[in-house]
């Protein structure tokens, strides 16, 4: 399956659900998971607020997984994510000459720790599950989305100081590593990091945007750590608006605000999402700061026109 959207017992991980049974972050008050929620929110504008390239895109992954398991202590996935480390660490110390080392023998490293050691995978049987677009959730599981895997290969890669992004190609997630000599590889973490070369993915691109759909410079391109993150975070956004829950879909697009606050776009759909939740002046709030944001356009004009009737209807 290509589409964008581990045994808990190997790390002592494991017991917690996705908070719709009875388990602490279900039954909660909802006092508790109010400032949860606040606390992790406090987080994730700290995290905003650094230089792009200094994001750890795990430990934000975690934070953002946290908004729903606001009770679970994070440091039980840190210790995780050290001991992946740690591993990569032994196996990389195990080539015949590090330094030299090619993108595919840096590709297979990944591989044999993410895929093989902690027996990571894509979900392909529950793709749509939302436990999939969370890193807590994924890491019990040892299973998700191409975005979340991802985003474990790039902390795995970049632990090492390797050369590693995440790239622009639509519906799947595919990273690219660079060795120290300037050669490349891209790999796709959800099909156990295997190495893609030009045709299959062109094959890929035709599966996931169309068979009209030519493979050029762009999708070669590297996509910023905020952009991994709102990717993930429109993954939780997406299903939860497929599933009909738009308050929670809206709270997973309060964060995409938190991580990119100057993006139009974002500011349009929450106000979308306001007006079918009735909020007519939380929608006129969110209207007029995409009209404040955006380039002049046609839709640009049309939400102004669309904040005048909702005036007129709060009159």
């Amino acid at each position: 399956m290509v589409r964008d959207a581990v045994t808990a017992k190997d790390t002592g991980i494991g017991g917690k659900t996705s908070g719709t049974g009875g388990t602490p972050e279900a039954v909660g008050t909802r006092k508790s998971r109010r400032n949860g929620a606040d606390s992790a929110a406090a987080l994730l504008e700290k995290i905003a607020a650094q230089p792009d390239e200094t994001i750890d895109v795990a430990e934000a992954a975690l934070v953002l997984a946290s908004f729903d398991h606001p009770a679970t202590d994070l440091e039980i996935y840190r210790e995780h994510l050290r001991e992946l480390a740690d591993v990569v660490a032994q196996r990389t110390d195990a080539l015949t000459d590090t330094d030299n080392a090619g993108p595919e023998e840096l590709a297979g490293v990944l591989t044999a720790v993410i895929s093989g050691h902690f027996r990571y995978r894509g979900d392909e049987e529950t793709y749509d599950d939302l436990d999939n677009a969370n890193l807590m959730r994924v890491i019990e599981r040892r299973k998700g989305l191409p975005v979340a895997l991802g985003i474990l290969y790039l902390f795995a890669a970049r632990s090492q100081g390797w050369a590693a992004v995440g790239l622009n190609f639509p519906g799947h997630f595919l990273i690219r590593l660079e060795s120290r000599d300037g050669r490349r590889a891209i790999i796709d973490p959800f099909h156990d990091g295997r190495i893609l070369e030009t045709p299959a993915l062109r094959e890929l691109l035709k599966v996931v945007a169309g068979q009209s759909v030519e493979l050029d410079a762009g999708h070669y391109k590297a996509v910023s750590n905020r952009d991994i993150l709102l990717r993930l975070q429109n993954n939780v956004k997406t299903r939860r608006l497929d599933l009909g829950m738009v308050e929670d879909a809206l709270e997973a697009l309060t964060r995409m605000q938190i991580l990119n606050p100057d993006q139009p776009a974002l500011w349009r759909e929450a106000g979308l999402m306001h007006m079918r939740l009735g909020r007519l002046k939380h929608a006129i709030e969110a209207f007029e700061t995409f009209v404040a944001r955006a380039a002049d356009g046609p839709d640009r004009q049309k939400i102004a026109q669309v904040v005048g009737e909702l005036r007129e209807r709060l009159h």
